[in-house]
């Protein structure tokens, strides 16, 4: 009897321990299969969040790849646009300009008249130097100025009175005139032979020429308006 209450008391104490074991195994396995979904629920959510945050970025690279690429493009525009302004301010002398050519000092005759003589005929008149401006122009000259006075499209050289009017400025001589090009091409182009400039030279007018590796000619400062004249407007061609 006494080895039969031990056996019972053995097997009660196993089946007890067998039905702890198995609650603790269920218990921790449920507990791990509650810490691995809450995990993995935040790691999901970890990755949806940088995804989207990766993507946001993502467009803002390419939105301000967009924007360099038009400022750019815009800072193109501008340079060219800019460069298009200088080069048209430089044909219409509205810049000052620098470089090599010549330099022609001409002024009245010193010689003593004679009976009868015109003194009109031993002074420069405006003419006189409108024909070598435009002589200087033909032999190459990409700039001019007469006692400082800058020749562009829009300068008038005309006699007023006893006086020389440029740019509606008065001067007087000894005229001195510069222009821009190659010295040797604009001094044998001045001074060709049975040239005005000659022609003037054997009449008794003091006549100086020096070429010059550097001249500095200052820009067009007379008026610039057009009152009647207007861009002509393009019309498309009609086939």
């Amino acid at each position: 009897m006494r080895n039969k209450g031990a056996q019972l008391s053995i097997a009660i104490v196993c089946i007890v321990l067998g039905i702890m074991l198995a609650v603790q195994f269920k218990t921790t396995d449920r507990y791990q299969n509650s810490v691995s979904t809450t995990r993995t629920e935040e790691l999901t959510q970890a990755l949806n969040s940088v995804t989207e945050e990766r993507d946001v970025l993502a467009e803002e690279v390419i939105s301000l790849r967009e924007k360099l690429d038009n400022a750019r493009k815009t800072d193109q525009a501008m340079a060219d646009l800019q460069e298009e302004v200088e080069k048209a301010n430089l044909y219409a002398a509205l810049l000052p300009v620098e470089g090599p050519g010549i330099i022609l000092t001409i002024n009245d005759s010193n010689r003593t008249l004679q009976a009868g003589e015109n003194v009109n005929a031993d002074l420069i008149h405006d003419q006189d130097l409108l024909i070598i401006v435009n002589e200087l122009k033909a032999s190459g000259a990409e700039a001019i100025s007469v006692n400082g006075e800058r020749i562009a499209a829009m300068s008038e050289i005309r006699c007023a009175g006893t006086t020389i009017l440029v740019n509606w400025n008065k001067i007087a001589p000894p005229f001195t005139i510069k222009a821009i090009g190659n010295p040797d091409m604009l001094e044998s182009g001045i001074m060709i032979k049975n040239g005005y400039l000659n022609s003037l030279k054997l009449y008794g007018f003091p006549i100086n020429i020096s070429k010059e590796e550097h001249l500095e000619i200052p820009a067009y400062n007379g008026r610039v308006k057009f009152n009647y004249g207007a861009p002509l407007e393009k019309t498309e061609k009609v086939d």
